[in-house]
């Protein structure tokens, strides 16, 4: 069952790629096909982020401890659409003229910014394996993979200065992202703040002491 259930996550994760191909082969992805597929695939980079993030708020709350099993995956599922996304831009609309890129990741700011958010996914997709945890030990490897509060952050900001005039879809996506970085800081608050609150509360009978 375990089995079935993530190839039934790994093919619905597909889906998205599956269309913009079928798409392209179809002629069903409008005037101009490079820019549906490079805006779908950033799209869906910062959706895939924010499923990933949205896995341990959403375990603490339901305590579907299953969840944990998929979170590996859909990361590398965000890195896979943002490698699709990025290589779009170098092959597609670029033509690999690396001075072209050079150019625009330095003078374009949502270029810089969303290079940058990549920038920040490959060390975590290098490290994703168990193997990588045990290299690295848990604190360290935690440490590491917090990068992802800053890849998704950069991926809205990203988004919000590509758009420039309809900025109601990032603006969402920056919500949503705000939302579940926030409940982590809930989160480790009210650890810290608990061991605190149970020294500060008085023994049970301990006023009845004569």
């Amino acid at each position: 069952m375990r089995k079935l259930m993530k190839s039934v996550v790994f093919v619905a994760c597909l889906s998205p790629v599956a269309w913009l191909v079928y798409g392209a082969f179809m002629d069903l992805l409008g005037a101009n096909p490079i820019a549906e597929i490079t805006n779908e695939t950033g799209v869906w980079t910062l959706r895939f982020v924010a499923v990933t993030l949205l896995i341990t708020p959403l375990r603490r709350a339901t305590k579907w401890n299953v969840l944990i099993r998929y979170r590996r995956m859909l990361g590398l599922f965000a890195f896979f659409y943002g490698s699709l996304h990025f290589l779009t831009y170098v092959w597609l609309d670029q033509f690999f003229a690396l001075d072209d890129i050079l150019k625009d990741i330095v003078k374009r700011p949502f270029i810089t910014v969303g290079f940058a958010a990549f920038l920040l996914m490959v060390p975590l997709a290098l490290t994703s394996t168990t193997g990588w945890i045990r290299r690295l030990g848990g604190k360290r490897w935690n440490l590491l993979h917090r990068l992802v509060y800053a890849t998704a952050v950069l991926g809205v900001v990203h988004y919000y200065w590509l758009v420039k005039a309809d900025t109601v879809r990032p603006i969402r996506y920056g919500l949503i992202v705000g939302g579940l970085l926030l409940a982590r800081v809930v989160y480790m608050w009210r650890r810290r703040v608990a061991p605190g609150r149970a020294a500060a509360m008085p023994r049970v009978g301990a006023d009845l002491r004569t």
